[in-house]
């Protein structure tokens, strides 16, 4: 399903196929004009809400933004269930995702909100590498800890903290299980020159960390709102990463090809980290099987990354 353009296929993902709802509203009548072979220039595919992928022309999609003017960040997006899929099989430790997270968000030194680790679970098996984030539970246990409701849970899944309210007593970073949130020690070394001006909200990335709170992934719902894919997917060569509603049944990779959500998950073996906990993260995991390359090959890349973060 990959787009015969290889630079349109980096599309904003709600603004052609995967603008999720579009196909349950007007996209009826787009698809059904594409089916009559209308005349038209290019073509683009969607995902029609039963799984099905119609061609649809591009002049017909039209740009959209989820943010309305009622838009509340600490509600986010009514009628979505954010998820992400990353597939194991896939990742050659790039860090391309790492450092367009860490770019994005304005991230220095080893506060990275994104870890890419060596993983083996003995001698005799195969090793792998494995990205980790925030799992953005829809039980999380940071959520119930904290005294100041810094860190909150929005209706469409994603979990954020309010580092305007945030006291930097971490209990939510004792109570994560999945050790994937970051404390700022220090004052960060950003440039200031390069942040951007606007007023600091929950969802928004273009401000400085700030010393004594927490960090995390925020599944990048500042470029959701535009109508993006997080950084990471985006960034990642190999396609490691894919995002999409849940409600919505569809994922998307950097690369512009759409899946099935539900048989992505079935026919792959999909799961999640320490089901048993009962927390229900919106990360799903594909079985790290098939793999594209040879595992050494990656450690290059893991090794240099580790010798400049001990020397930082």
């Amino acid at each position: 399903m990959k787009e015969e353009n290889p630079q349109q296929s980096k599309r904003k993902f709600f603004e052609l196929g995967i603008k999720f709802g579009l196909l349950a509203t007007a996209g009826t009548v787009i698809a059904s004009k594409a089916m009559e072979g209308e005349p038209s220039g290019e073509m683009v595919e969607l995902m029609s809400t039963d799984g099905h992928l119609v061609k649809v022309p591009a002049s017909e999609v039209k740009e959209h933004s989820l943010k309305t003017k009622d838009y509340d960040p600490r509600e986010g997006f009514p009628g979505k269930k954010f998820v992400m899929v990353v597939d194991l099989a896939k990742c050659k430790n790039a860090l391309r995702c790492q450092n367009a997270c860490n770019k994005g968000h304005y991230i220095t030194g080893e506060n990275a909100w994104l870890k890419v680790y060596k993983m083996q679970e003995s001698e005799k098996e195969a090793p792998y590498f494995m990205p980790t984030q925030c799992q953005h539970c829809d039980k999380p246990p940071c959520v119930k800890v904290c005294p100041v409701d810094a860190t909150f849970k929005r209706r469409d899944g994603i979990v954020l903290i309010d580092n305007e309210r945030c006291i930097g007593c971490r209990f939510c970073m004792a109570a994560c299980p999945y050790s994937i949130r970051v404390f700022n020690w220090q004052e960060p070394k950003q440039d200031k020159a390069l942040l951007k001006t606007e007023e600091y909200t929950p969802d928004y990335c273009g401000q400085p960390s700030v010393k004594g709170t927490v960090d995390k992934c925020d599944f990048c719902p500042h470029q959701i709102v535009k109508g993006e894919l997080p950084f990471c997917v985006k960034a990642c060569p190999n396609d490691v990463f894919a995002f999409g509603d849940m409600y919505e049944d569809a994922v998307t990779n950097g690369s512009g090809e759409t899946f099935k959500l539900s048989k992505l998950l079935k026919d792959r073996a999909g799961h999640r980290l320490m089901e048993s906990l009962g927390t229900q993260p919106s990360v799903y995991y594909l079985p790290p099987v098939d793999r594209l390359q040879d595992f050494e090959e990656g450690l290059d890349n893991y090794n240099e990354f580790e010798s400049v973060h001990k020397d930082a």
